[in-house]
């Protein structure tokens, strides 16, 4: 006895119903058996790319790393900037940290800003970097 199967009715571009006929032309194949198997595959891949489904995971893993990374250096920069403003203040040769000294202070951050950008512009770096250590100071 044949399993139950229900008829169903569509209309088909001309194009693909050509590629239907030619992969149904083998006599263990029909029409019917074709369409089912596309169909089911279809509905297993609930319509996803194949590489989505594939890869979507790990591009979406490595996508939250990568956003708890740039946090994380975020906040490493900002503490690193600072301490820097904190230590550049603190050695601006004067008792006590006025309006002068905070000037004093401010100015030579935005030198050490400077020299920062021209080190990693000019692919330098101070710690193992490209030219083995040793930046410009």
């Amino acid at each position: 006895m044949k399993p139950h199967r229900i008829r169903h009715q569509f209309l088909l571009e001309p194009e693909l119903s050509e590629k239907l006929e030619k992969l149904s032309c083998n006599p263990s194949t029909t029409k019917s058996a074709v369409v089912a198997k596309a169909v089911e595959a279809f509905i297993e891949r609930r319509g996803e790319n194949e590489l989505d489904q594939r890869y979507g995971k790990r591009l979406d893993r490595l996508s939250r790393d990568l956003g708890h990374v740039r946090r994380d250096v975020e906040m490493i920069l900002e503490s690193l900037a600072l301490f820097i403003r904190f230590s550049i203040t603190l050695h601006a040769h004067t008792p006590v940290p006025d309006k002068a000294t905070q000037a004093i202070a401010q100015e030579r951050f935005d030198k050490f800003v400077e020299q920062v950008g021209r080190q990693i512009a000019s692919g330098k770096r101070s710690l193992g970097g490209d030219n083995g250590g040793g930046g410009e100071q």
